[in-house]
Parts: structure tokens; sequence; C-alpha cells
């Protein structure tokens, strides 16, 4: 019966058709939004991980409470100490030392005199160790402008907005004026190595980044820094296992009653993430469901206009003897293979589509110029095991139940009106 009910679904486009392009098209956008709006937030955790956050941040109590002061004088202490205990704690996560600093950056002319200045955000990363991942880690070597990473003590990279905006060249020195560790005036000379541009407002706007020994130097900061970061080594963020490992780290290292006493937090805890992406969860999930229910109704409503449609060859087989019973099977085995011809092109179509976007991904960049969020600037889908049925069971189901509530009608047909009906 199977083959019988395939040639007809082939020979009659009338039939099906219409269906199989309506669940098709569901299906796709189905998958494809699933794909897309879970690619965009999974970047933005990646890069707020990568960036800022880490998979998990240790700060001193203090200096989580003021941290948008990047108060270094509150800085964590004994840092080699605490991240050898990390890595003996800790052996399947990466620990890496970070410095955050802000001060005014200073152009000199070919006098030494000031040229230009402007306010300077630092970060100090681990650059010049031959096994350091910070820098492909915040995708510094594919952001770079001009020139290179830097390769010995005393150089730096530099925003290209800001390099540009004064002029500043590659080999140039340029002077960060600011406060030390301990509260007196600081002032490096470094070499402009390269220039850079993340495409990120907030992280382009006056950037400098430096090799944390130098800035360690620089700052007083021996055996200090401002946080520590942790990175899950065998797969991206996982929000539980971030919870134990804050947990306990929290009950063996901080004191409640020690302002100084280091804090361990995870990614969600930071930035207003986790009401974020709660948002966002919901949202995707709200938008999924609409295009499902959406889908449903229209299948449904496909389903009663071929019952109509179908409305005299139902009597004709009736009136030639076949059960009702028999006739409603049909009806809803041809829905089931309708549903699984039209749920299995959305699917690879969709699945195709978020393959090619995770690939290449659409860059906004250039609308993103004035975000000060700290968002992707190129949005990539992503493929997850559970594209393959987010979209593929609803299309089934929707197609199987709208025929099945429009084929009941048979059951209230009467033989005895149908010569009648036919006009026999």
């Amino acid at each position: 019966m199977i083959k019988f009910l395939i040639k007809g679904i082939l020979r009659d486009k009338s039939r099906s058709l219409l269906p199989i392009i309506v669940i098709s098209l569901g299906v796709f956008l189905t998958v494809f939004m699933s794909g897309w709006m879970k690619g965009i937030f999974s970047d933005m955790i990646d890069m707020n991980a990568n960036y800022t956050t880490g998979h998990v941040k240790i700060m001193t109590r203090s200096y989580a409470e003021n941290e948008n002061q990047l108060p270094n004088d509150l800085a964590l202490m004994d840092v080699e100490e605490l991240m050898g205990n990390l890595n003996a704690d800790y052996p399947d996560m990466e620990w890496v030392k970070r410095i955050n600093f802000g001060g005014l950056l200073d152009v000199p002319d070919e006098n030494g005199e000031t040229r230009a200045q402007g306010p300077a955000a630092g970060k100090a990363i681990d650059l010049l160790s031959p096994n350091s991942n910070e820098a492909d880690r915040m995708n510094i070597k594919k952001s770079i402008v001009k020139g290179s990473i830097p390769t010995k003590s005393g150089e730096a990279i530099i925003s290209d907005d800001f390099a540009e905006r004064f002029g500043v060249n590659i080999g140039d020195d340029i002077t960060i004026f600011g406060s030390t560790m301990n509260g007196s005036m600081m002032f490096q000379t470094f070499e402009v190595s390269g220039t850079i541009n993340f495409g990120v407002s907030m992280l382009d706007r006056g950037a400098i980044i430096v090799d944390i020994a130098d800035a360690q130097m620089a700052l007083d900061m021996e055996d200090a820094s401002s946080e520590i970061l942790g990175y899950f080594k065998e797969s991206g963020y996982d929000d539980l296992k971030a919870d134990t490992v804050k947990a306990t780290f929290n009950s063996a290292y901080s004191d409640i009653n020690d302002e100084f006493s280091p804090q361990m937090f995870k990614l969600r805890d930071q930035n207003g993430l986790d009401n974020l992406l709660q948002r966002a969860e919901t949202m995707t999930s709200i938008m999924v469901f609409i295009f499902i229910v959406s889908m449903s109704i229209v299948l449904w409503n496909t389903g009663l206009l071929g019952g109509l449609r179908r409305y005299s060859e139902y009597g004709v087989r009736l009136a030639l003897g076949e059960e009702k019973s028999h006739i409603y099977k049909t009806i809803i085995y041809e829905a089931i293979l309708i549903g699984l011809i039209g749920s299995i092109v959305g699917t690879l179509l969709g699945v195709g589509l978020c393959y090619y976007l995770q690939e290449n991904g659409l860059d906004f960049s250039a609308m993103m110029k004035n975000v000060d969020m700290m968002m992707p600037p190129v949005y990539r889908a992503i493929v997850s095991p559970e594209l393959f049925y987010v979209g593929f069971f609803p299309g089934l189901v929707a197609m199987t139940l709208g025929n099945a509530l429009a084929g009941y009608a048979i059951y209230k047909r009467k033989t005895a009106q149908l010569f009648k009906e036919l006009e026999v």
C-alpha cells in the first residue's frame, strides 16, 4: 500500500506539492532560526569569555565590588603560589593572569614634546611566553591591521583608530601615564609594534595591549594581577562544571571576612550575562514555538482544503464498498509520507544554510560601531544535533494531525446519501 500511496503522491501534484512546500518552508525556518540564534549567543558567550570574563574569573572581594574602576590597589597578591594551587587542584583547566589598567596615552613629536594625548584602556596579557595561548584566544593575530604582535619586552599594540587619529606609525614611541598599584605616578614608554582593530567599539576605543611582565614592572605589581581567568581545556563553557569549580574554590580559598581574599565568579555571574542569556534563550524558544504553531495551523488548513477537494473521491471510494476506517488510514499514511518528504527537505535546507553561515558568517561590524555591548562583529550560525529534529518532528506531526482532523469527516458520510451526492 505504501508503494501505491507514493505513486499517488508523485503523480497527483495538486494534492502533494503545496503541503510539501509549506512543510519544507516551515521546517526550514524553524531549523535555521534555531541554529542562527544559538550560534549568535554561543559566539557572544565565547567572546565575553575570551576577552573579559573567562569561563571562571578570580578577583579579590574588594576588586570585584569596584571592578569598573579598575582598582589595581585591590589586586590579587602572591599570584604565582595561587596559580600553582589552581593548576594542581583543577588540572583540566587553563589559568591565565591578566592586568587591566587605565591612563593617558601620550604621543610625542620629534623633539619629545607632547603632540597628542588621549585616554587609554590598557590590558596586559601573556604575549611573550612560548606556550601562551592568549594571543590566539583574543584573536589578536587576525585583528592586527598594521605591524605585528610584540616579540620583545617594551613593545605594545595600540588601537588602529587611535593611531590613525593621531598619526602614530609602527616603531614610534608612546608613553602611558597612570598610577601604580601603590598609588604613585607611573609613566612608561613603549614602542608601537602594531595596530589592532577588533571590530567592537568597547574594545577598540583607546586600546593598548602589552605583555604582562612589562605591566607588572610598570605598575609595581610583581607577583600580582588584577584577575586570574580559567578556561576549560576540553570543552567550551559549561555552566554546571563552572558551578562546581566555583563552589569548591570559594569554600577552600575565599574568606567572607577578608576583603583581599580571592573570590571566584563564573561567566554568567558577570556583566549581567545571566539575565541576558536567559532572555535570549526564552526569545529563541518563543520564536521557534511561533514558527511551529504557525506551520501547524497552515498545514491543518491545507488538510481541510485537501479534504474538501477530494470530497467526491472519498464518496466514490465509499460507494465502491471501501471501508471508512481503511480510507481514513490511507489519509493518515499519505500525510505521514508527505510530512516525511517535506520535513527531510526542510531540515536539509535549514542545516545546509546553518553550515554555510557557520563557516562564513555575516559581517555586521559596520552597524556595530556605536554598540557598547560585547557582541561579535561577525554573526555565525551553529550546527548542532538538535537541528536534525527541532523542525523535523513538528513538521511531521503537524501534517499528520491536520489531515487526521480533516479526514475525520469521512465518518460523518452516510452511505445512503452517496448516490444523491454523486448524482448517479
